[in-house]
């Protein structure tokens, strides 16, 4: 089995094609029985491996090169074949053996096997049936390793092959369409108690995640070149597997994006943009995805690095994609890193304080504590950074909302509203706007004091009336004056609302019944009659 895995590399060039500059062979699509691999990567353009899940690959690229040699050694069947590897051509790899110790070999061959040893790594297997391929995998994952410490002790610039190689390999052993029941279940519910799913073929994907993070990271790497490879196609392949239902690969994933973003300047608006559409689909599509939370990390780090003033770009995704998240039923499964980012937003920009705080009224949960309680918490995050011009545009709507909340029979919306008055900074807010905000909770208050069933939101509300009390006493005796006057004509008004109704019952209890004349039961009349 093992001298299969290897046949497929040579063991030595063909004549005429050691001096020709190797051209980019035609692309095909590699087939795996454990994953799919990419059909191609723009400016990559090399054929790739097969597996047909026994640990053998064969190439399917050809070289289209206009060298007569190479051309008539093609079509001789009994002379020397050209190397139909999955990443390069012959002359690159020629005559190395890629089993060798990068140890052993001199400085200047090393770039060479670390090529050779790239191109053993594109023959993929099943992970699936441990069994299967052992010896074959043992291979594969020790030579990754290999590339791994390689990498991360590079002394030289990678060259452009070795770029391309690299890239092809990470490809076709990352690259792949997830089965539908993937998705059957991700962001199904508010809470998400299911287990995580764990792929069979982590052991090995962490080391080629690894050494796609190390050769990015790389100070070797020439982000000129390697930009070529490292493309939009790439970009938007590798964003696909944020979908992945292992949180290890998404972890991994996020790291990897996080260092392209950096690294590759010129790519930044499309990695921006591709995020966004992620995001759009979630919203106005399928409100399915596993990657929410890892995207909108990587988005948190982005924002702290916009420059101000901000961009029309950068205000659009605060209201058309931050606030809208907060709408989804799975909002707990990525509210942390979206607070994050919002709360980012408005130190970067004070003002926006007003514009976030009207969304988040907007979107405000009606039928869901949970979500209530979390709004109620950012509502806290963002009243800190908020200033006074700000706080005094949204004031009345917000109180009348937080009102609502304290009024929340359910203890945790309560009590978490009543928290508020237990940050100094908000409590300025409120004392300078007493007059106000005052006569919009004191109603609320008076009602816990005297409904609510929770001993310990009717402690909070009375030491919230007492803050009142002592912030203002003058005010607070006039606010509740007219309060209870309120409740009095309220309860006068109720008390003749009742007794019209009881004469008009009377009225049409008195009427004899004719006809089609609708008559009125009472609740007395029916209890007697059931």
């Amino acid at each position: 089995m093992l001298k299969q895995f290897l046949s497929r590399l040579p063991r030595k060039a063909v004549k005429g094609d050691s001096g020709d500059r190797p051209e980019s062979p035609r692309t095909s699509t590699p087939r795996s029985s454990s994953r799919t691999g990419p059909s191609g990567l723009s400016g990559g353009g090399t054929g790739t491996p097969r597996s047909n899940g026994n640990g053998t690959g064969t190439g399917t690229g050809s070289n289209n090169n206009n060298n007569n040699n190479s051309g008539q050694a093609q079509q001789r069947p009994s002379g020397p074949k050209r190397m139909s590897s999955a990443v390069f051509p012959a002359s690159v790899v020629a005559g190395i053996e890629p089993l060798v110790p990068f140890k052993d070999v001199p400085g200047s061959e090393k770039m060479n096997l670390f090529v050779s040893k790239v191109s053993l790594c594109c023959v993929t297997f099943d992970f699936t049936d441990p069994t299967k391929n052992s010896i074959e995998k043992d291979v594969k994952r020790q030579t990754l390793l290999e590339l791994v410490e390689f990498v991360s002790s590079a002394s030289m610039k990678f060259s452009e092959p070795a770029i391309l190689a690299t890239c092809r390999m990470c490809a076709i052993n990352l690259f792949r369409v997830f089965p539908p029941n993937y998705r059957s279940n991700s962001g199904g519910g508010e809470n998400e108690d299911d287990e995580p799913t764990f792929d069979p073929a982590w052991p090995h994907l962490q080391i080629v995640y690894e050494l796609l993070l190390k050769f990015v990271t790389s100070s070797c790497l020439d982000a000129k070149v390697a930009k070529k490879y490292i493309d939009h196609a790439f970009i938007l392949r590798l964003l696909e597997l944020f979908d992945s239902e292992d949180p290890r690969e998404r972890d991994c994933l996020k790291t990897i994006l996080h260092r392209i973003y950096g690294k590759f300047m010129v790519h930044r608006p499309f990695i921006r943009k591709s995020i966004n559409n992620i995001f759009y689909k979630f919203l106005f599509e399928t409100e399915r995805h596993n990657g929410i939370a890892e995207l909108l990390e990587i988005f948190g780090s982005i924002i702290s690095g916009f420059a101000l003033p901000l961009k029309e770009e950068h205000r659009i995704f605060l209201w058309r994609v931050l606030i809208p998240l907060h709408k989804p039923k799975n909002l707990g499964s990525y509210f942390q890193q979206l607070s994050y980012c919002v709360t980012q937003f408005i130190e970067k920009e004070p003002k926006l304080a007003s514009v976030v705080i009207k969304g988040l009224l907007k979107y405000w949960p009606i039928t869901s504590s949970q979500k209530e309680v979390m709004f109620l918490g950012e509502l806290e995050e963002i009243l800190e950074a908020v200033n006074m011009v700000e706080f005094q545009k949204v004031m009345v709507p917000l109180f009348c909302r937080i009102a609502s909340c304290i009024n929340s029979f359910h203890f945790q919306v309560s009590e978490r509203a009543l928290f508020f008055w237990n940050n100094d900074h908000i409590v300025n807010l409120i004392a300078h706007n007493r007059q106000v905000i005052l006569p919009i909770i004191l109603p609320a208050l008076e009602k816990n004091a005297n409904n609510h069933w929770n001993q310990a939101v009717l402690n909070l509300t009375l030491n919230v009336r007492k803050m009142f009390v002592e912030m203002d006493d003058q005010l607070f005796l006039s606010i509740h004056a007219q309060y209870m006057e309120e409740e009095a004509k309220q309860s006068s008004e109720a008390k003749k609302r009742k007794e019209a109704w009881e004469q008009l019952e009377k009225a049409a209890s008195l009427q004899p019944v004719t006809g089609n004349t609708a008559v009125l039961v009472t609740p007395l009349a029916t209890s007697i009659a059931c």
